[in-house]
């Protein structure tokens, strides 16, 4: 019999696919657990026509991705902190005050877990953290740490 997956299930597939099961199993198990609809046309059609709309959602976030990381290239976000002495801050600069700085300073909303810290900021100085904006594209936020008066 041919179902179709209303949610991921453990052996057989994933959320949307159609899958040949036994009877018994979709008709005691997947059918009454509404794990999955019985594949009739009217079903592989909204099937479809989900898989068309989910694939443009996809390539709309795609393209946003890379418009944000077009922008990213010509933003510097200019932070300050408090330092002790030799210029080493007391603290460091975190991926959350990185991400306000760009809402702040540029309208740019990332979140701050997209942000990628190779070691954490403790000095004065510019550096290039990693954003990884999702669907394999990455862009690099430009900062700039001063000190504080």
């Amino acid at each position: 019999m041919k179902v179709i997956l209303q949610q991921d299930v453990k052996g057989q597939g994933k959320k949307g696919q159609m899958v040949e099961v036994s009877e018994g199993y979709a008709r005691n198990f997947l059918l009454p657990r509404k794990l999955a609809i019985a594949a009739t046309a009217d079903a592989i059609n909204t099937m479809n026509l989900k898989e068309k709309a989910r694939k443009a959602e996809e390539a709309r976030q795609k393209a946003e991705a890379e418009a944000t990381a077009e922008k990213l290239k010509e933003c510097m976000v200019k932070l300050t902190a408090k330092a002790g002495n030799g210029g080493r801050l007391f603290g460091a600069v975190t991926t959350k005050e990185i991400s306000d700085g760009l809402r702040q300073q540029f309208g740019i909303d990332i979140p701050k877990q997209k942000l990628v810290l190779d070691e954490p900021i403790k000095a004065f100085g510019s550096y290039q953290v990693k954003a990884k904006l999702g669907f394999e594209v990455n862009g690099t936020v430009y900062v700039s740490v001063f000190e504080e008066k």
